[in-house]
């Protein structure tokens, strides 16, 4: 127990996180078992390592660290090493890569069942096992998740500043009000370029390069996560990072289900599988007619933010398109807390059912219904109904 709580003290030590995660305030840290969900990669190990820095002294061992990737779980499990914890004044137990752990969710509910005065936070990955809907786990936990940063809080880690987010009904009555206030202090378009390329992602803040730690995430993604989750065969690798790179690189539009079907040598079921895999494990984002959902076929698919297409994409290349890299930016900004539909017309995004907004440049002149809204992108200003894009980078 020493050695956990040395290498506990060492993480502690060794954490400095530049921007608080606005999640840390959402979650009612209350509850005794509490589950933290998320890709790779948008920091889930630094936010609990973060919340027991500012909650926990580590002389007085009342909260520790561990990893479910140590062996020492594979060989022992948890619900053991959770009673000596608890035995030792114990009352917080963070638990990073759960899933790891075989049978992890009956041996958390174990120790929620044997320890009540223990509280427990646990990580998971966002893909999602057939049982996850239908568990104990489900029912006693209450489960956030953490996405990776936003525009918003990349720009407050680059100049110290502390900006809020903002709800898409202040945005779009109030955005002008709203930008004057902003570019008192920033000018966020400076910062838009970077943030597009390796905002998204917190690693990015580590001295080492940035695109190879992001490949070796995706690589993870689809190795670990969705193989291991969903129990595909090993053989079948390589199919889903053909399909990925085809995604990535293929024309814009709905993708041709068929097509991709033939190239990496699989049914048109297999196919659609593997999107909602992808998606899932967040590379990708699919975009329904209004109406539609899976298991129709999507109205486009892009990847999941903007990082990823600079990683994976030539910067020459046709899917480098600006249009193209904007609009993966504004669905990214916007599908955790509202519902985004593909419309008739290019550019155009049905929101929530009711609001249409184009994203465009800012010289294009859109012919459409008045009550229309343009997010706007080689601009930093907004009037009337025209929002610069980056303001939408300030949802969350």
């Amino acid at each position: 127990m020493e050695t956990f709580f040395q290498t506990h003290s060492y993480l502690i030590e060794h954490t400095n996180s530049l921007v608080r995660r606005s999640l840390m305030d959402t979650i009612d840290w209350s509850y005794r078992l509490i589950g933290i969900k998320g890709p790779r990669g948008v920091g889930k190990t630094s936010f609990l390592l973060q919340y027991a820095k500012e909650n926990f002294d580590t002389r007085l061992h009342q909260c520790l660290y561990i990893n479910m990737n140590s062996f020492y779980f594979q060989g022992r499990g948890l619900v053991d090493f959770a009673g000596e914890f608890v035995d030792e004044g114990g009352v917080v137990l963070l638990i990073d890569q759960a899933f790891k752990l075989p049978d992890w969710r009956e041996q958390i509910c174990e120790c929620y069942r044997r320890y009540p005065y223990l509280r427990i936070v646990y990580t998971t990955t966002s893909v999602d096992s057939s049982e996850d809907d239908n568990t104990l786990l489900s029912s006693l936990s209450r489960c956030y998740v953490l996405h990776g940063f936003s525009f918003r809080e990349f720009i407050n880690q680059q100049t110290g500043s502390h900006f809020r987010p903002y709800t898409i009904n202040e945005l779009l009555s109030n955005h002008e009000q709203i930008l004057r206030g902003l570019l008192l202090k920033v000018r966020p378009w400076l910062y838009f370029k970077d943030y597009l390329h390796h905002g998204y992602y917190p690693f990015y803040l580590e001295s080492r390069n940035f695109t190879e730690n992001l490949l070796k995430a995706m690589n993870m993604m689809i190795e670990v996560d969705i193989l291991f989750i969903k129990q595909i065969e090993l053989k079948y690798l390589s199919r889903i990072k053909k399909l990925l790179y085809l995604l990535a690189t293929g024309d814009a539009g709905s993708p041709n289900i068929s097509r991709l079907a033939e190239e990496i040598g699989t049914s048109r079921a297999t196919v659609m599988n593997y999107l909602r895999y992808l998606e899932e494990a967040r590379l990708i984002n699919m975009v329904y007619k209004n109406g539609d959902a899976f298991p129709k076929k999507p109205a486009a698919v892009m990847l999941h933010d903007t990082n990823l297409m600079y990683a994976v994409c030539s910067p020459t290349s046709a899917a480098m398109e600006k249009g193209r890299i904007m609009e993966s930016f504004f669905v990214n900004s916007l599908w955790r807390h509202h519902k985004v539909n593909k419309g008739r017309r290019e550019g155009q995004f049905r929101v929530n059912d009711t609001l249409d907004v184009y994203v465009c440049d800012r010289s294009r002149r859109i012919k459409s219904a008045p009550d229309a809204y343009c997010a706007r992108y080689d601009t930093e200003m907004g009037h009337d109904r025209d929002i610069p894009i980056w303001l939408f980078g300030f949802l969350y």
